[in-house]
């Protein structure tokens, strides 16, 4: 039985989409069962407007705190703001009181990707302060390491870390992912998978 995977994603202007598709798309190539979601909007159209934010992408689904449990494991995606999960995300994961309350995402695993308008960012405490709520639930963290060589490369400004892919997207949000960025996306969505499918293979074995 093939491992079930959701990669969840928030993406404003598009370049947190970019990084979520290319870890989905490498979690799939492993076998697993994939699924691309999003986070649920919490802004207004009249507000979205005002800041040039293009339509979601409606062939994505919303996830709904139901739709978790299915899943083995989770890559959650989504940009930083002040060091931490945006607004939209930290709504969602207060709607999820009754999975702690029944222990129904313990075991689960679960990783981050994440973005910043600049190197200081705060993509490493993004991370960090999204640990607390892998906790609560029981999930299991898992990040990426240095196992992806690309990440010690001093030839050019990049996001990413041990903890998980990431891009650097200014403050205009004029950069888009580099190829070096995707690539991480693409070792995380790998490696993440292989660390479910195992233990889904293993636990089917027992």
């Amino acid at each position: 039985m093939p491992a079930k995977i959701a990669v969840i994603y928030y993406s404003m202007y598009g370049h947190i989409k970019t990084l979520a598709t290319k870890a989905a798309e490498a979690a799939k190539a492993t076998g697993a069962e994939v699924d691309l979601l999003q986070f649920p909007e919490t802004l207004s159209d009249d507000i979205l407007a005002k800041m040039h934010s293009p339509p979601k992408d409606a062939a994505v689904p919303f996830v709904t705190p139901t739709d978790l449990p299915k899943y083995d494991g989770i890559i959650f995606a989504f940009p930083t703001r002040y060091g931490r999960a945006v607004a939209q995300v930290s709504a969602f994961f207060d709607a999820t009181g009754s999975l702690w309350a029944t222990g129904a995402l313990t075991g689960k695993f679960a990783s981050t990707i994440t973005s910043s308008a600049s190197q200081n960012g705060g993509q490493e405490t993004t991370h960090l302060t999204t640990i607390p709520y892998f906790t609560h639930q029981g999930m299991i963290y898992v990040p990426i390491g240095y196992g992806d060589q690309a990440l010690l490369g001093l030839g050019e400004i990049h996001g990413g870390s041990p903890w998980g892919a990431s891009t650097l997207a200014a403050g205009d949000g004029s950069r888009q992912p580099s190829e070096l960025e995707t690539g991480v996306a693409a070792y995380q969505g790998k490696y993440f998978a292989g660390i479910v499918n195992t233990f889904v293979a293993g636990k089917a074995a027992q």
